[in-house]
This record gives C-alpha cells, sequence and structure tokens, in this order.
C-alpha cells in the first residue's frame, strides 16, 4: 500500500515517513502543495495524508483540485485546527477524514486502515481469491489457512491485486505502487515479484494472470478461460 504524506514541517514529516516505512507502508514525502498536485497527476496512490498550510498551494486547493479532477483517492486532513467548521468545509470539498495534532501514530494508522478497506472489492476486513485470504487490518495473507511468507514489496505487488480483484492491473500501475521516488523503478523487478509470487501460489486455486499488453490478473483458477 502506498502513502502521499504532504506536510511541509520536516521534523514532523520525517518522523510520520519512518514511523509508516515501518508499518511496511510505501510512501512518498513531499513539503509544499505544488509539488503534490504534480505528483498526483501522475502518480497513483492508496491514501493522501494532507495537512493545510502548505507553501506554494494549500492543503485546500490540493484538495480542490484532486476532486475538480474525478481523483477520488482517499484524503485524510492532517491538520493542527479543531474547527467544526473547517472541517465540515473540508468534509464538503471531499476530504474522507479529519485528524487532529497532535495524534496518535496507532490511531492514524488505523484510520489509513479504514480508508483502504473502503476501497476493497468486500466492505468486510477479509478479501479472498480462491484459498488465498489477505487481512487488511494486519495486512497478513494466508494460503489454504496457513500465513504466506512473502518479502514486503511481493507483499505489495499481491496487495495491489487482491484490493482490485477481478481487475487488470498494468504493470506500470504496479510499478507506481511498489517504488517511492527514492527509488529506481525496474520493470525487471515487478516481473521477478510476479514470478516468485506464481510459484507461492503453486497448488493453490488463486493464479495471477498475465493479459499481454495490459497487465496482470488476480482470479480464481476456476474462472480461467
Amino acid at each position: 500500500m502506498k502513502l502521499l504524506l504532504i506536510e511541509d514541517n520536516p521534523t514532523l514529516s520525517h518522523w510520520l515517513a519512518k514511523t509508516l516505512e515501518q508499518d511496511a507502508f510505501a510512501l512518498d514525502a513531499v513539503q509544499d502543495g505544488d509539488a503534490a498536485d504534480q505528483l498526483l497527476r501522475t502518480n497513483r496512490y492508496d491514501v493522501v495524508l494532507l495537512d493545510l498550510n502548505l507553501p506554494k498551494l494549500s492543503g485546500k486547493n490540493v484538495l480542490r483540485r484532486m476532486r475538480q479532477r474525478g481523483d477520488e483517492t482517499p484524503v485524510m486532513i492532517l491538520t493542527a485546527s479543531g474547527s467544526i467548521d473547517e472541517k465540515v468545509e473540508l468534509l464538503g470539498l471531499g476530504a474522507d477524514d479529519y485528524l487532529v495534532k497532535p495524534f496518535e501514530v496507532r490511531e492514524l494508522v488505523a484510520r489509513i486502515k479504514v480508508l483502504i478497506r473502503r476501497q476493497a472489492p468486500t466492505k468486510a476486513g477479509d478479501v479472498t481469491c480462491g484459498d488465498l485470504a489477505f487481512d487488511i487490518d494486519t495486512r497478513q495473507f494466508t494460503l489454504k489457512g496457513t500465513p504466506l511468507a512473502v518479502t514486503p514489496r511481493e507483499r505489495t505487488v499481491l496487495e495491489t491485486l487482491i484490493l482490485r480483484l477481478g481487475k487488470t492491473v498494468s504493470k506500470a500501475a504496479l510499478m507506481d505502487a511498489i517504488f517511492t521516488l527514492a527509488d529506481e523503478p525496474s520493470e525487471d523487478a515487478v516481473e521477478i515479484y510476479i514470478s516468485r509470487l506464481r510459484k507461492k501460489l503453486d497448488g493453490s486455486s488463486a493464479a495471477i494472470v498475465t493479459l499481454r499488453g495490459l497487465g496482470y490478473l488476480l482470479r480464481k483458477k476456476d474462472d480461467e478461460q
């Protein structure tokens, strides 16, 4: 799962980034609204964490531009203001959640997972594909009831596929999910992760199918044509 953190306080941004990365989130962090707006036009994120008092372009305008161009990525506002009027305005502009600083990281992570769960194919905490199951709250996979051992990036690939169950995911979208601004994106690496995951799913009723020229699809083997 990949997050965009938009926070102009370097100390807070660094602390949040390290903390969320320890929770196995891939994360990009920027400190001004204009840079955030440019990233959101070209990259896909599972959740945006948005401060309001940003240089160059306010958080409110970042949100407004997202919704005006049809970007429905969940947005959580992080702000020091507890104003009810402001909260009502931002929710009206399309914010999905609102967290007042200072806050507990555990609450932040729990709220992020709620926003991700809302996008899942099912509203329950578990998403299943045959005998493969994914628990959104713990971010753990099980296969036939047994924990499935995956590396962090393998998990990111499998999360991306299972959270878009039944939909084709392009290689570019997988690269976007795996790699942050600090990484060097690699199509070959995506193919390696897919190959490893197929081996780990061997013998199960879940399969990663390649749709040539389109991308990858996770589905039950019984659903294959």
